[in-house]
């Protein structure tokens, strides 16, 4: 095909796949890596922290983004990109199975997280040079779309998906009845259970499957021997890695530690830690049960078989106290892990609670995850070098003298911070979604998460399918509905409305913590919501920066506005895990409420033009 026809290309021919190829890697970084590493058994904690700091490129992109109006084409550098991140996707698949897989994938979430920014920059740019404005109006609708859709792609099928492989790969559930009453049976520690070898697959080899626990209390120095052995047992056997912990306590506490951090954690436990899944209410001297598990055969040197238990139904009121997730390998897995499950000392009634724990090569099906993706970015990279047009005004430019980059770039810069009102600006781009920065975080860990810590304990598939599919499906929708009721009426008329749609629904998460509905239509329906919500009110968020980056350098001074929308979503969002663990799940979503409130005062303070975002006749 010749380069006059290449002009003149079919906007349907690249801008639906540019645009999937566009939303594919930021909610891999975003969105899929938490999953992940929750999976791969990182702390909340961690995830929030590490995940928030890959924001850090968009939102600093507009410092170079110059760069790519100045060098070369931005056909150029669309092609360039995808490659770049395919290769990163490819890194993060062969660092996953390696005894420093943490470190690794982060490091090529970086080159991920930098590489997408930069393409936004230029596929954003390629739009306005590629079709005119007619067209422009036309396609962006077709474009949100397909961006859509690769949110629903990353947090929905990929995540399914990877559920899937989990489960192929790996070991035959199991499930553990527990039942307590008043009838006398008594204990015994760390009881033998029958291991028959097998040549066959692996299964887990439990001495029972039908636990009673008496209901009652146990004296404190008895209930910590037994807490104590378990743990001990655990740790000693490999089950569960307790050397990052050990090395917490030898090493010595800096002043900021002493002085400022251990007080504040303190203080936050104390007066904001919810009752229910305190440290202190972990060791309450309620009757305790084990059952020791097993593996069928010896692993090969170096596999790790992982178990990850959680409460599938039935009263709350019992609880697994032991980790949640034990690690078999050929050292342990004839030595007999043990699991310990406490009863309420005030529960007086029959009461029963059923446990399931779910194996497979979760490092494995992660890595066929991010093969895939980075196949998929091979193959985008050889399409859109074809594919996409060679507009005129996207031809590869000369390079400008360093003053005149300075000077050009000074000017940039100096235009958007003498905006007038710039401080309300400031104000509604960093606090618009404070809550919301939050929630985001620790929507997945929450579903994740066993019942006995106050999560939903659903199985990835199953998180898949509600945060990521359904999910998304009404984010899409209520952003739809938003752009249309905003061409019609406004942003003006439709600001309130939105910026209540944002934040109230939020209050969804609330009662799931409080509730921990076993309903799965309820957990979907609610999710829904929540998401229909931000979907309608983020369209209030979009506009108003479309508004004030009106004037000479529109297109840089939107990247601002979008780098601190960033920056607003990546500092609350690093600590969002600390504080959840801090005060557990109910009042952590009661805190995300709370944050919602800067955001009404600063809507308070804008200026718009009550005929901006209607639709013109």
């Amino acid at each position: 095909m010749s380069k006059t026809k290449s002009k003149t290309r079919s906007p349907w021919a690249w801008i639906p796949s540019l645009y999937f190829a566009e939303g594919l890697p930021y909610v891999v970084v975003m969105t899929v890596a938490v999953i992940m590493y929750k999976r791969l058994g990182i702390s909340n904690t961690d995830i929030a922290l590490y995940t928030s700091w890959l924001y850090l490129p968009w939102v600093i992109k507009p410092f170079w983004s110059p760069l790519v109006d100045i060098l070369k084409s931005k056909r150029w550098w669309i092609v360039t990109m995808q490659l770049f991140i395919g290769a990163g996707l490819a890194g993060v698949a062969f660092t996953i199975p390696t005894t420093l897989f943490f470190q690794s994938t982060l490091a090529f979430f970086w080159l991920l997280a930098f590489s997408s920014a930069t393409h936004d920059i230029a596929a954003d740019g390629f739009y306005m040079h590629g079709i005119d404005d007619s067209q422009q109006a036309y396609f962006i609708g077709i474009r949100s779309t397909f961006y859509r859709l690769a949110m629903i792609t990353g947090q929905g099928l990929l995540i399914i998906l990877a559920g899937f492989f989990e489960v192929a790969w790996g070991v035959e559930p199991v499930e553990i009845k527990v039942s307590a009453s008043q009838e006398h049976k008594k204990i015994e520690l760390l009881a033998e259970g029958n291991i028959n070898e097998s040549e066959d697959d692996y299964y887990f080899i439990l001495d029972q499957t039908d636990l009673f626990i008496e209901t009652g209390v146990l004296r404190e120095s008895e209930f910590d021997s037994i807490i104590n052995q378990v743990e001990n047992n655990n740790a000693e056997k490999g089950f569960v890695l307790l050397e990052e912990e050990k090395e917490e306590e030898d090493k010595e506490d800096s002043w900021w530690d002493r002085s400022v951090v251990d007080p504040l954690e303190r203080f936050i436990k104390t007066s904001f830690g919810s009752d229910k899944y305190s440290e202190e209410k972990e060791i309450t001297k309620g009757n305790v049960g084990l059952v020791n598990v097993k593996l069928s055969r010896e692993p090969e040197k170096g596999e790790e078989i992982v178990l990850n238990l959680s409460r599938k139904k039935g009263n709350e009121s019992i609880n697994l106290i032991s980790s949640e997730r034990l690690v078999f390998t050929n050292e342990n897995w004839d030595e007999g892990a043990v699991l310990l499950f406490q009863v309420d000392p005030k529960m007086k009634k029959s009461v029963s609670s059923i446990f399931i724990g779910r194996s497979g090569n979760i490092p494995m099906a992660w890595s066929m995850i991010f093969v895939i993706l980075a196949v998929l970015f091979l193959l985008f990279t050889f399409y859109h070098k074809f594919a996409l047009p060679y507009p005129k005004e996207d031809e590869d430019k000369e390079v400008k003298s360093f003053s005149d980059v300075m000077q050009e770039f000074g000017e940039t810069i100096v235009g958007f911070f003498v905006k007038k009102d710039i401080w309300v600006i400031l104000g509604v781009l960093l606090t618009y979604r404070l809550g919301e920065s939050q929630l985001v975080k620790m929507a997945s860990p929450f579903l994740l998460d066993g019942r006995e810590v106050g999560g939903l304990g659903l199985s990835t598939s199953d998180v898949g399918i509600v945060y990521g599919t359904i999910g998304v499906l009404f984010l899409t929708i209520g952003g739809i509905l938003g752009g249309y009721a905003a061409s019609r009426k406004g942003l003006k008329y439709w600001l309130w409305p939105m910026v209540i749609a944002i934040n109230l629904p939020n209050l969804v998460y609330v009662y799931l913590s409080y509730a921990l509905p076993e309903s799965f239509v309820l957990v979907c329906a609610s999710v829904a919501v929540e998401q229909f919500g931000y979907g309608f009110g983020f369209t209030a968020y979009m506009l108003y920066q479309i508004y004030v980056s009106e004037g000479k350098h529109k297109t840089a001074h939107f990247a601002f506005c979008t780098a601190f929308m960033a920056f607003g979503m990546m500092v609350p969002g690093m600590v969002s895990g600390w504080i959840q663990e801090m005060i557990g799940y109910q009042h952590f979503f009661i805190w995300v409420i709370i944050c919602t409130i800067p955001s009404f005062i600063m809507v308070k303070l804008i200026k718009i033009d009550p005929q901006f975002g209607i639709k013109k006749k």
